[in-house]
């Protein structure tokens, strides 16, 4: 009930504020009408100013905006900047809901915080590389007359001296600036105040290529505090939509400012945060903040940034975030504070723990796919089967070759076992050890055991290690070796069976 209520109060006060709108935008109109009719409106225009200077200033200039304007909305109104930045003059006007009411130059006016600010670039010998269009609003001088000349000529001033532009040392990936104030003069010897946040770029020899400056005019209090907030209204649109948790502490470890996203994770108003540290938003979470502000301790003092992946516990799940804390410094390199980003990472580990569930699960079929090809057991004829071995064999294999041989024979019921290494790499003591122990346990299953593919080269090995093949019948070749099972069988020979068409 209180909210339809406000709701209600909120749409009479537009509807109001609207209609006044309307009015003194007829007031103008009319005042126009005049003018161009050749009539004179009211003395010394004041119908004119009157519109003019009634117009509403919510979301306009004078600050901060209540309705709309800087908080995201389209401006309310912002009549009342028009006169000063073009207006009537060919500049550009702007209406309550943001659209141009006639438009002369193609620039967004300065007092806009989206527009592009002054940027003035130059050499160490002052010589100007860049001017941009709001340079040219602060000091009237164009681009094509500034770009090749000393910047202590157009501006009378040199805002960064050769010693300021030597002491700014830091990495140019770092985006840092520094700050200089002075008074200069535009081109018709208009004295303006200036400040000048300014980078100094090096080139790869580390000396001084140029000083990059955005200039701001400074001699209106109220155009500065409005450029102050303007940009102020800019960041924090934009890290309030960002989906990362950003914050940032004094050296005390109190918050000074935290986004959307991170007051939302603490369940609170961003205002609830601020001037507070971690203690007394979670006084019964020790366990929890305790590290937590060690490690933001430690960060400060040791001035670098650190980037490491956290686990939180929530029931019986667990929440991953990644987390950059770094330490924020003042103007001289002294650290007065840090600034965190966290982002939570959980739908990418469990994304990451299923793909490696998944590649396990290959990997295993692999390897079985791999065993069956390592130890193939080839049924040749009634009871009689043969296994051809490939390769190295070491002695995870020894014991697998071993392994599946016995439980062939057994299921096949088989009275010959024939072995062939014609295509074994090397013999050596693991492999005729393996050889030897699979034939034993073959011959306690009462099963002969026929070993094929003996080279010169391998009974040469096996006699020079004093192998003991006694038991075990050996050939050269494994079509001698299945002739030999087929002769020896029990009954008379044996019908071959077709591995294809199966037993």
């Amino acid at each position: 009930m209180v909210r339809e209520e406000l709701r209600e109060t909120e749409t009479g006060r537009l509807r109001a504020e609207n209609a006044a709108l309307r009015a003194r935008i007829e007031v103008l109109e009319k005042a126009l009408a005049e003018r161009s009719d050749g009539r004179t409106p009211e003395p010394d225009g004041a119908a004119l100013r009157s519109a003019l200077d009634g117009a509403p200033s919510q979301g306009g200039l004078d600050g901060a905006p209540s309705r709309g304007g800087l908080d995201g909305a389209a401006p309310t109104s912002a009549l009342d900047g028009a006169a000063s930045q073009g207006g009537l003059d060919g500049g550009t006007l702007w209406a309550a809901d943001g659209a141009a009411l006639r438009s002369g130059a193609p620039a967004a006016p300065e007092w806009l915080p989206t527009a592009v600010p002054a940027l003035i670039h130059w050499r160490p010998d002052g010589t100007v590389t860049r001017w941009s269009d709001g340079a040219e609003r602060i000091f009237e001088w164009r681009a094509d007359e500034a770009v090749g000349r000393r910047l202590a000529d157009l501006v009378a001033s040199e805002p960064v001296s050769p010693g300021a532009a030597r002491a700014f040392n830091f990495p140019r990936m770092e985006s840092r600036f520094a700050t200089a104030t002075s008074e200069a003069t535009t081109k018709d010897g208009r004295a303006v105040l200036c400040q000048w946040t300014y980078a100094v770029l090096h080139d790869d020899r580390g000396d001084v290529r140029e000083i990059a400056s955005i200039v701001d005019e400074t001699s209106d209090p109220r155009r500065r505090d409005r450029t102050v907030h303007g940009r102020y209204q800019l960041l924090l649109q934009l890290v309030d939509n960002a989906r990362s948790s950003i914050f940032i502490k004094d050296i005390a470890g109190r918050y000074v400012f935290a986004n959307r996203a991170h007051a939302q994770a603490m369940q609170r108003h961003v205002i609830e945060l601020i001037g507070r540290d971690e203690a007394e938003l979670n006084p019964l979470a020790s366990e929890i903040t305790e590290p937590l502000v060690a490690r933001e301790r430690e960060v400060i003092a040791g001035g670098q940034v650190m980037q490491f992946e956290e686990v939180l516990s929530v029931g019986d799940s667990q929440l991953y975030f990644f987390t950059v804390k770094f330490p924020i410094h003042d103007e001289r390199g002294e650290p007065i504070g840090m600034g965190g980003i966290v982002t939570e990472i959980t739908s990418l580990r469990r994304a990451e723990a299923d793909r490696s569930a998944l590649q396990e699960k290959i990997i295993a079929s692999q390897q079985a796919a791999l065993r069956e090809l390592s130890t193939p057991l080839i049924p040749l004829a009634d009871k009689v089967v043969a296994m051809p071995l490939v390769g190295t064999i070491d002695s995870a294999r020894a014991a697998l070759i071993m392994e599946t041989l016995l439980a062939g024979i057994t299921s096949q019921s088989a009275h010959t076992a024939i072995l062939d290494i014609t295509g074994v790499r090397a013999v050596d003591t693991l492999v005729a050890d393996a050889l030897t122990r699979t034939a034993r346990a073959a011959q306690l299953l009462g099963t002969r055991v026929v070993l094929t593919g003996v080279r010169p080269e391998v009974a040469q090995t096996l006699v020079t290690l004093g192998v003991d093949l006694s038991g075990i019948t050996t050939l050269s070749t494994l079509q001698s070796g299945i002739a030999h099972a087929l002769r020896h069988a029990p009954g008379g020979s044996s019908r071959v069976r077709d591995p294809a068409r199966g037993p």
